[in-house]
């Protein structure tokens, strides 16, 4: 048995405590819920680059048990930007001891899933121009091309949530 303790109000969640409670789904992206089955899975990544593939994996495993196969190779390249993301920018890696985990929820309603990733960080995620010769800055560029929809929320007392919504 799992006991508890909440300190904030019902409804508001920590990056700490975070795990889609019974019947999640993005607020700004309610209008997309169809009928259908429900279910999620989560995933703590450790704060080290193999955790990208760790979830890339997590991801294909848990759409193949849902029977959502055709969602694989899109929810793996949404997944490893933005778990890329959440280790780049949402853990401050240089403390030597960062006991803040990210962490990844798939949640299915219907023919939709939701990925959704909470880390520790302040830094609030942008959609980024980068120049010719810059080697990276697309990745929010192409889940926004991948995805139905995607966003972020700050979570109590800091902290935040960024997700993104497939079919």
């Amino acid at each position: 048995m799992i006991n508890v303790l909440f300190t904030t109000a019902p409804g508001q969640w920590t990056t700490f405590d975070w795990w889609p409670p019974v019947g999640w789904w993005p607020e700004a992206a309610r209008d997309l819920l169809v009928p259908g089955p429900s279910a999620s899975a989560t995933f703590v990544l450790p704060s080290t680059p193999a955790s990208v593939h760790s979830a890339r994996s997590f991801t294909a495993g848990a759409l193949t048990a849902w029977g959502l196969g055709e969602l694989i190779e899109n929810m793996e390249l949404v997944v490893s930007e933005l778990a890329t993301n959440a280790l780049r920018h949402g853990l401050r890696l240089d403390e030597p001891r960062c006991e803040r985990p990210v962490h990844m929820s798939l949640v299915r309603r219907g023919p939709l899933v939701t990925g959704a990733f909470t880390d520790p960080g302040t830094s609030v995620p942008v959609l980024r121009y980068p120049g010719p010769l810059d080697t990276g800055g697309l990745g929010l560029h192409i889940v926004e091309s991948i995805s139905l929809r995607w966003g972020w929320s700050a979570l109590a007392p800091h902290g935040k949530i960024v997700w993104a919504v497939l079919s």
